[in-house]
């Protein structure tokens, strides 16, 4: 594999930074994944880490080098991620629990694949124009095309599910996106896309290579935001990239061996919280997946 990648995070006028990011790869496969702790809830920051550590743990067990069915590791992972921040604030005797979003993507091979629940959004842009982008987990978003309320008078930060929740998470599964070359794939809070709107961002990746175009991307959020903006945080990728965008952020795994895994994902004093992940929890987890499953292709139909 061959990509480009860059990642940035600011606290803006919050008084701290519930926001994490990171990527890991092997020689075949490569996460990336995004968590924004939700304020109004305790601890937002530590659901958001619990939610990073547990999936990059998982993923460094699984892909050997690849993750043999994406889409199934992306829904365990995503809902062994959620068992932990409950398990947390349990072992914590919390009266309410740590909370965060989630957008998580795995590329390998020729394709993408991603999960998210909440808000944090995944952008795919391909030659100057936007692919896809997820859907929120939203009242605002959910009724953007029904035509049956005001929009303006549903609060865009009103979430109907979440990671940490005592009900069990939304969560949609996306993919394999089948990529071209140039293609980004860029993860944000909703601290980036609540200030600038969908044009301008596909804008930016349009132009600039993601180490120009995400800096870019923040800066002009905060400023937009003002003195109150919220956390921001971005990392995004340029697929198989071309001459004209190499850079010193550009990243070959055709030199690694099999074994190798490499992680900006840091552990941290959670560590032994993922470390601990049992296997009846990953099997609960599972049979929840299922059943999500199950009842999204009900609605489907």
């Amino acid at each position: 594999m061959k990509f480009s990648v860059f990642q940035i995070s600011r606290k803006g006028g919050r008084e701290k930074n519930e926001d994490r990011m990171g990527y890991c790869y092997t020689r075949e496969s490569g996460l990336f994944v995004l968590a924004d702790g939700m304020g109004g809830h305790p601890e937002g920051e530590v659901a958001a880490q619990l939610a990073l550590q547990t999936v990059s743990a998982l993923y460094q067990k699984e892909a050997k080098p690849l993750v043999r069915d994406v889409g199934e590791f992306l829904s365990t992972s995503l809902m062994a991620a959620h068992h932990q921040i409950i398990r947390y604030a349990s072992e914590k005797g919390m009266l309410d629990t740590p909370r965060t979003t989630l957008v998580a993507a795995i590329v390998q091979g020729t394709s993408a694949t991603w999960v998210h629940c909440g808000d944090s959004r995944l952008y795919v842009v391909r030659g100057g124009e936007l692919l896809t982008r997820t859907r929120d987990h939203s009242y605002l978003e959910q009724q953007s095309g029904s035509g049956v309320v005001r929009m303006d008078r549903i609060n865009r930060n009103i979430l109907f599910t979440c990671l940490g929740s005592p009900t069990k998470p939304v969560f949609d599964v996306t993919g394999p996106v089948t990529l071209q070359q140039g293609d980004k794939i860029l993860l944000c809070s909703d601290g980036l896309w609540g200030s600038l709107n969908d044009i301008d961002i596909v804008r930016h990746l349009s132009i600039q290579p993601v180490s120009q175009a995400v800096p870019d991307l923040v800066e002009a959020a905060l400023r937009n935001g003002g003195d109150h903006s919220d956390n921001v945080t971005v990392i995004a990728l340029e697929w198989e990239t071309p001459d004209s965008f190499e850079s010193t952020r550009g990243i070959s795994t055709d030199s690694i061996s099999d074994g190798v895994f490499a992680s900006t994902i840091q552990a941290g004093v959670l560590d032994t919280m993922v470390e601990d992940l049992d296997d009846a929890a990953i099997e609960r987890s599972i049979a929840e997946i299922n059943e999500a499953i199950r009842r999204s292709a009900a609605r489907k139909n």
